[in-house]
């Protein structure tokens, strides 16, 4: 009976034990399930390159991806890329359905819209026209037919004319599909075009398109990361931070080498506030 009742006693402890394990092993997996969960942030963008796109090996890739997925490992995130409607990015920040906007978002003119990281490097937008047009100045485009992608900011220049520098076009066509407007352009539909210098020269490179740029911008603006103004978690203070320690390590520089010549001009962005 004595050793019936040892045994007993050493299957109960034996099983207990067991329970306990298995106990803790659930909870230390819940706990890390969790924490990754959490740490995952949506990041909503546009096919725009070398910005963001997808390479010929099937990855995504491109100056923001980039720079996006260094900043937030060093936060302590895991990047998510989504891409969306870039007409309807604001209602879907503001919703929750992403976290942040990324994708060669212009801060100029929308500095009261969102929270903002950054800016993190600058930008010239441009006019772009045939090769052999007769275009060569801004004025030149009085009483011409112009294309831009829809919701940008070259669309807000030539249809709200709030810059003087701007002349009065004939026509603005406003396409949300961005490749619209090179294919409009390189058929002779309209008669330029405006946009990132950088989406530009990188459009002219990848087809071999035989455009011209002005030496004029119709606007110099900071690129930068926005969050919905109803986000508290004050996310985009942390990033901003991050993103400056990226500049001042040179991790920032090693990126844009890959995509842009003169990549310390882009970094520039203290010229902003002059």
């Amino acid at each position: 009976m004595q050793l019936k009742k040892l045994m007993i006693e050493v299957m109960v402890f034996f099983v207990l034990g067991c329970f306990l394990c298995a106990c803790g092993k659930t909870k230390d997996q819940t706990r890390k399930t969790t924490k990754d969960a959490n740490k995952e942030i949506m990041i909503g963008g546009d096919n725009y390159p070398p910005f963001n796109y997808t390479d010929e090996n099937g990855n995504l890739a491109g100056i923001d991806v980039e720079f996006a997925r260094e900043a937030f490992h060093r936060m302590g995130y895991k990047p998510v890329f989504v891409n969306i409607d870039w007409e309807n990015k604001k209602n879907l920040v503001e919703q929750g359905k992403i976290d942040c906007i990324w994708a060669c978002f212009s801060v100029t003119g929308r500095e009261n819209d969102y929270h903002w990281a950054g800016p993190y490097m600058l930008s010239r937008q441009v006019i772009a026209v045939n090769d052999s047009s007769k275009i060569n100045k801004l004025s030149d485009l009085k009483n011409k037919i112009i294309a831009v992608q829809s919701t940008t900011k070259p669309e807000e220049l030539f249809l709200k004319q709030t810059d003087s520098k701007i002349p009065k076009v004939k026509q603005v066509y406003s396409m949300e599909n961005r490749e619209l407007i090179y294919t409009s352009l390189s058929r002779g539909y309209v008669d330029a075009i405006a946009a990132h210098e950088i989406s530009i020269r990188q459009y002219m490179s990848d087809f071999e398109a035989k455009y011209r740029i002005l030496d004029e911008d119709i606007l110099e603006t900071g690129i930068g990361v926005a969050f919905a103004k109803n986000d508290k978690r004050g996310i985009e203070k942390e990033l901003s931070k991050t993103l400056k320690a990226m500049v001042k390590d040179g991790s920032a520089k090693k990126i844009l080498q890959k995509y842009v010549p003169d990549a310390e001009k882009y970094l520039e962005v203290n010229s902003l506030e002059r």
